[in-house]
């Protein structure tokens, strides 16, 4: 195999094939990224056997041709190469190495024989339908602060794609909780999408997932099966197991009648609650919020280390409520908000909390009070 490809596009394949390599791992061939070259085109391959990402870019191809190599020393190496420099790989398999050439620099590489990396089973696919990247962007960075990072209730490491209804019409919906707070996204139903099974996306492939997604414009083609979801632009294809496990069933914790409304400007309120926070050192510092009419004092008691007062003016017309929460959630949540307000729902000082953006409801966050 003999390719030349310039730098910026072998970095970007590189970059994204070594992400999904795992750091430790003890399978040699896993570390390694598989590149086959044929036509105009090559494509890098990695897997860590639950996500595969494949990245094809185009190439000057002298010899068509396989190989695999260490990923992350493949990237190291393009990495610190001049912007704009023509890349040359040469594989000799006799020798089991590849040469990397780009003006007068010039790497040996140790390779592995291709037949040893291991390949994603292709699956059939019970659903397939495009989704616009705007949208699947919108879907998972607004649910996944709220993934589980316990190992022991794994069903919850992850966001549950599913296709749900929502005031008489069907909606792709994402949701992600981790029993503290819980965060409910809902799109337009792609047309196509149906059938689609619901399916638990792992934490790791929506990190991966996000890569995908940064050009607006760009069509991503969405595959899904009861193991396996796929997502696909021209160029780069993301494959991932799903969690197995069954999401419990979130609507039950969603609260329908809160009636306590606080209206705040988002960034104000998030300001406010960074600010205040400033002064509690421990991890899973309370703020207490102390709501009256038209006004929300925000504030943090840590007798260790001091205290601090905020007060905001705000839209509220209720009975006055005392209730704490996590500094940490409030914060994440907050920073959901797109829109200049957020609309917090409570009940008592007890019960889960509402919060949605203004009045647009397809982005609903629930959070747990804390005893403050």
């Amino acid at each position: 195999m003999k390719i030349s490809i310039e730098r910026g596009t072998l970095l970007k394949a590189v970059a994204q094939a070594q992400s999904v390599v795992e750091r430790r791992n003890t399978i040699p061939i896993l570390a390694n990224v598989l590149i086959e070259a044929e036509g105009d085109t090559a494509s890098f391959r990695a897997t860590d056997l639950d996500i595969e990402v494949v990245d094809k870019a185009p190439a000057q191809v002298e010899r068509a041709g396989a190989t695999t190599v260490a990923a992350t020393t493949l990237h190291e190496i393009v990495r610190k190469l001049p912007d704009g420099a023509l890349v040359t790989l040469t594989a000799d398999s006799a020798a089991g190495r590849l040469t990397v050439e780009a003006g007068r620099s010039n790497f040996s590489l140790a390779t592995l024989p291709k037949e040893d990396f291991p390949v994603m089973a292709s699956s059939e696919y019970q659903s397939n339908f495009s989704a616009n990247a705007a949208v699947l962007r919108r879907l998972f960075d607004k649910s996944k602060f709220a993934i589980s990072t316990e190992e022991t209730r794994y069903y919850l490491n992850g966001v549950y794609m599913h296709v749900a209804e929502a005031d008489g019409l069907k909606v792709l919906r994402c949701v992600a909780t981790d029993g503290h707070r819980l965060a409910r996204i809902d799109a337009e139903l792609p047309a196509g999408a149906e059938d689609m099974p619901g399916v638990i996306v792992p934490r790791k492939t929506v990190g991966e997932l996000r890569k995908l997604l940064d050009d607006d414009e760009q069509a991503i083609a969405v595959s899904v099966s009861e193991t396996k979801v796929r997502f696909a632009t021209p160029t780069i294809t993301l494959t991932s197991k799903v969690i197995d496990g069954t999401f419990p069933d979130y609507s039950r914790v969603i609260p329908q009648n809160n009636t306590r409304r606080l209206e705040v400007d988002a960034a104000d309120f998030a300001k406010a609650v960074d600010r205040v926070a400033t002064v509690s050192s421990e991890r899973s510092r309370a703020v207490k919020l102390q709501l009256d009419e038209d006004r929300l004092v925000l504030s943090v008691n840590a007798p260790d280390s001091g205290a601090a007062e905020e007060e905001l003016a705000v839209a509220y017309a209720d009975e006055r409520l005392e209730i704490g929460f996590n500094a940490k959630y409030l914060l994440e949540i907050a920073s959901q908000v797109d829109r200049e307000n957020a609309v917090f729902l409570f009940n008592s000082s007890g019960d889960p909390t509402l919060m949605r953006e203004g009045n647009d409801l397809s982005a609903v966050y629930v959070v747990m009070p804390m005893r403050v």
